[in-house]
């Protein structure tokens, strides 16, 4: 069980997207969290078009500082049909600086939630911003650095990169998530650039990812089309990575 980070650079990669596809493809209950302080859901928006009215998440999340654990029980909405349950973003960027003081109690609580065998999948924006969930971060299992492979993206994303591996944010682990292998540049190509290990790369599919970034309706045979198999492939890599990371952590703590 882990909680998982994803965050960019600059530009709009595709972090909505890949969080909520691999959170709707993930094998284990999970808890998806929109804590990009750009405002705005793209979940509501975005996945149910509209068509699923806000009434509570983040912001009434905040009024409950004295008891999160109860309060997050109580925002967090199902997805029926899945095993995925959401606590939506702010409505607006103007309320952002009022999760302040959230991020760190709500780390808290979301890493507890492994007890109950509940995984977490943070959608957080875009990096560098006011308001950015930078606790949620730092106490993520593992961030995942989303970047397209032009040249514009890798130049914006490097500082990030180096900014994560040095310790910036004191991460517990962190890698990069690419999206649209060669175009232009492999995987190799990025790692090497970045000099930080690509944990899995997703394909460009633009028709797939319209069915998490705008609800369209699947294409038929969609489990067979690239996005999707590319989806599992990303979830079983972060797996492993979790997993080998866990096992060198016992191993530094070993006699």
């Amino acid at each position: 069980m882990a909680v998982i980070a994803l965050t960019s650079a600059s530009g709009s990669p595709g972090v909505t997207t890949s969080a909520l596809g691999m959170a709707l493809l993930w094998p284990r209950p999970v808890l998806f969290v929109e804590a990009d302080p750009t405002g705005g859901s793209g979940l509501l928006a975005g996945y149910f078009r509209g068509t699923r009215e806000y009434t509570s998440g983040l912001v009434e999340l905040a009024l409950t500082a004295s008891s999160i654990h109860d309060g997050l029980a109580e925002v967090a909405e199902p997805i029926e049909g899945t095993t995925v349950s959401f606590v939506a973003g702010t409505r607006s960027h103007t309320q952002s600086p009022a999760l302040r003081d959230l991020w760190a109690p709500l780390a808290d609580e979301l890493t507890a939630l492994e007890v109950n065998g509940q995984d977490v999948i943070v959608d957080a924006g875009r990096l560098g911003l006011v308001g950015s969930p930078e606790p949620l971060l730092a106490r993520a299992d593992l961030v995942l650095l989303v970047t397209r492979t032009t040249l514009p993206a890798l130049s914006a994303v490097r500082s990030w990169a180096e900014a994560l591996r040095s310790g910036w944010l004191e991460t517990r682990h962190s890698g990069v998530l690419v999206i649209g292998e060669g175009q232009p540049y492999s995987v190799r190509e990025v790692a090497r650039v970045l000099n930080s290990p690509v944990v899995a790369a997703l394909p460009h599919d633009p028709t797939s990812a319209a069915v998490f970034s705008r609800g369209a309706t699947p294409p038929k045979r969609f489990e067979t089309w690239l996005l999707a198999r590319g989806l599992h492939a990303a979830i079983a890599a972060i797996d492993s990575t979790l997993t080998t990371h866990r096992a060198d952590l016992v191993e530094g703590v070993g006699p």
